[in-house]
């Protein structure tokens, strides 16, 4: 089990209580949740986009899907994927396709889908295919604060 060295940092400078998941490697958040035997609706994916200003992260359950153009409309700028290149620049610990939600670790602003609820705990990518971290939901809203909430996903 791993954990990506800016990540594990910023947890222990928040003082966030956490524990890891090792799942077998997957290669997507659906299957990931059912790897670690969790509903996918606890399972926080991060989508990396890019637009004219820089970049934002799109927090959404792993069972949901983000609306593009809907996020787009939200945040009044043109977004696209970023490429796997943008991706290993930014989270230059992480895996591609492993990218942890806390996007204030990397300097990243986030916009976090209104359909993950206050209540219940919350898993995420810990920076490789094989670990998430376990926080409370409490402490991952903790770890998002300063986020912009905002419904742009439906369930997939």
């Amino acid at each position: 089990m791993t954990i990506a060295r800016k990540l594990e940092d910023y947890l222990t400078g928040k003082g966030i209580n956490y524990d890891t998941v090792a799942h077998h490697r997957t290669s997507t958040s659906s299957q990931t949740a059912l790897a670690a035997h969790i509903p996918g609706r606890r399972l926080a994916k991060s989508v990396l986009l890019h637009h004219e200003m820089g970049y934002a992260l799109a927090v959404v359950p792993s069972s949901h899907r983000v609306e593009l153009s809907t996020l787009q409309d939200v945040i009044d700028k043109r977004l696209g994927l970023a490429s796997e290149d943008e991706v290993s620049q930014l989270f230059s610990d992480c895996d591609i396709g492993a990218v942890p939600p806390v996007g204030a670790a990397y300097d990243v602003p986030v916009i976090l889908d209104e359909s993950f609820g206050a209540d219940g705990d919350v898993y995420f990518e810990a920076g490789d295919h094989r670990t998430l971290v376990h926080v409370t939901g409490g402490d991952f809203r903790n770890l998002l604060q300063g986020a912009r909430l905002a419904r742009f996903s439906h369930p997939a």
